[in-house]
């Protein structure tokens, strides 16, 4: 099952980095959080990623075309242009991953939209480029399939204010994002989606095309929306201070989203 990782974003709250580097590559310790996440994707299995990439997307691709020869052990020998040895050092192996240009200044909805082509499967899963959990993926998947709606999303309580939902049961009724007040009995989304491929319908090939103001309240309204509550460690890496509080984490030793 392919993994979308949503990587376009100006990331304008966190401008103190993303004016020299995309949102998904700030660092987390020694590697962007966008390697993080996967991580924890690939922790489960799931390895075959797609990166709708937009503000400064040539830096995540150049980050991945450069991969093993800037992640492994290198034997040079001067004099001979091609003597190039590389020694496996890192464990990312198997991993694919589809890099496409969704345009510099579309909304999330469009560039999911634009992806579409490469998604093989009747289910797929998405994610946000700035959050980290140490969501159970494979469980995930699992829920999905059982209830039989077109989408799952992952609801955590950060008490923070990211997209409000109105529940009954497991199914979402209702979807604010960001409303005025967040209670603490509230589940917020966390990103970690399961959707069908049906979703693609609903999803315009425009710059103002929408995920959370178009697609999710629509859904949301028509039933197809359920939530699956996570109650474990999640947190987003929205401004300075996010950056700070994750970095604090890695440094710590103690990594509640190190699945791997």
């Amino acid at each position: 099952m392919q993994t979308v990782i949503l990587c376009g974003g100006l990331g304008t709250r966190l401008r103190e980095e993303t004016e020299f580097r995309p949102k998904p590559m700030v660092r987390i310790g020694p590697k962007p959080i966008l390697w993080h996440i996967m991580k924890i994707y690939a922790a489960y299995g799931h390895t075959d990623f797609v990166l709708p990439l937009g503000y400064k997307g040539e830096m995540i691709r150049d980050f991945f075309v450069n991969y093993e020869w800037v992640n492994n052990d290198i034997t040079i020998e001067l004099g001979k242009a091609t003597s190039f040895c590389q020694h496996n050092c890192h464990e990312e192996s198997g991993w694919k991953i589809t890099l496409s240009d969704t345009g510099p200044k579309a909304l999330k909805g469009g560039r999911i939209k634009r992806i579409e082509k490469y998604i093989e499967g009747d289910i797929f899963m998405l994610t946000y480029g700035d959050g980290v959990a140490n969501v159970d993926i494979n469980s995930l998947i699992e829920f999905h399939k059982k209830h039989g709606r077109m989408a799952t999303l992952t609801g955590v309580n950060p008490m923070a204010r990211f997209g409000e939902l109105k529940i009954e049961g497991d199914t979402v009724r209702s979807f604010h994002e960001k409303p005025d007040t967040t209670s603490s009995e509230s589940l917020i989304n966390g990103g970690f989606f399961v959707f069908n491929r049906e979703i693609f319908d609903f999803l315009e090939d425009s710059d103002n095309c929408d995920l959370e103001y178009g697609l999710l309240d629509r859904l949301a309204n028509e039933g197809e929306l359920m939530v699956r509550p996570h109650e474990g460690f999640w947190a987003c890496m929205d401004t300075l201070r996010d950056t700070e509080h994750l970095n604090g984490i890695w440094d710590s030793g103690n990594v509640p989203w190190k699945v791997w």
